[in-house]
C-alpha cells in the first residue's frame, strides 16, 4: 500500500472516529470522552512530532487508539526510512475490548505499529534492552506518581538526547510531581507554548486553582547527563 493511501486511511478514521466515536466504549457513561485526548491535543501532537520530524515514538497507554491515530498520522506525513510507533497498554484487550488496536488495524497503521500487551514498568525495560532509540514519547497510562516517575526514567534513557517527551493530564498533582523532578534535577526544558491552543484544565479539578494545559511537552538535555548526588533540588 502506497504511502499516500495509508495517510489518506488513517485520516479517514480518525475524522470517523471523532464524528462517530469508537464501536465499543466501557462503562462508566462518557467513558470515551473522559479518557481519550482530545481531537485539538491531538492535532497538536500531530503537528508537534512532524515538526520534529519524529521516526520512532513510544506510547505508554493506547486505549480508544485517538493519540496512536495522530502519531501514526505524523510518522506517515514525515514518512521517515522507517517509520515506528510502539504503543504499550497491557490492558488493550481487557478494559478497552482492543479497540484501539482494531483501530489503527483499520486505518492501516498495524503496519508501522508494535503493541506491546504488558506493563510499561515491563515493556520499557524490554525495549531499552533490544537497544531501540526513539525521537518521542507519549505518556497516557498510570497516573499514579511512582509509575510516572518510573516511566520518565526509563524513557530518559529510551528517547535520544534532544528528543521530545509529551504527558496527558499535566493538570494532576501527581503527573505534575513526577515530571518536575526530572526538570529541576535533570535539565529537561519545558516547550512553554506547545499546548497553549489546546484543551486547559484547572490543577487538581479545584474551581480556585489555575487553568493549565492538559498537556505538557518538555525537551531532554543534550547530552544528557548525571546530576552529582548532593546536588539535590525539591520538587
Amino acid at each position: 500500500m502506497s504511502i499516500d493511501r495509508r495517510l489518506r486511511q488513517v485520516r479517514e478514521t480518525r475524522d470517523r472516529l471523532l464524528r462517530e466515536g469508537p464501536a465499543w466504549t466501557r462503562g462508566p457513561d462518557r467513558d470515551f470522552e473522559i479518557v481519550t485526548l482530545p481531537a485539538r491535543d491531538c492535532d497538536l501532537l500531530r503537528d508537534l512530532l512532524i515538526a520534529e520530524q519524529a521516526e520512532t515514538v513510544v506510547e505508554i497507554g493506547l486505549a480508544y487508539g485517538s493519540s496512536a491515530l495522530a502519531i501514526a498520522e505524523a510518522l506517515l506525513t514525515t514518512d521517515p526510512r522507517q517509520p515506528r510507533l510502539l504503543a504499550v497498554d497491557p490492558f488493550q484487550q481487557q478494559a478497552f475490548n482492543d479497540v484501539g488496536w482494531d483501530l489503527l488495524r483499520s486505518a492501516g497503521a498495524d503496519s508501522i505499529t508494535s503493541l506491546l500487551r504488558v506493563p510499561s514498568s515491563v515493556a520499557l525495560p524490554q525495549l531499552l534492552s533490544e537497544d531501540v532509540l526513539a525521537d518521542a514519547a507519549f505518556i497516557d497510562g498510570s497516573h499514579r506518581f511512582h509509575e510516572v516517575f518510573l516511566d520518565l526514567y526509563f524513557l530518559r534513557k529510551l528517547v535520544r538526547p534532544g528528543g521530545l517527551i509529551v504527558l496527558d493530564d499535566d493538570w494532576t498533582p501527581s503527573v505534575r510531581a513526577a515530571v518536575r523532578y526530572y526538570e529541576r534535577n535533570l535539565g529537561w526544558t519545558a516547550i512553554q507554548d506547545a499546548f497553549h491552543q489546546g484543551s486547559q484544565q484547572r490543577i487538581n479539578n479545584e474551581p480556585a486553582a489555575e487553568l493549565v494545559p492538559r498537556c505538557r511537552a518538555v525537551r531532554l538535555p543534550d547530552p544528557s547527563f548525571e546530576p552529582p548526588f548532593d546536588n539535590f533540588q525539591p520538587f
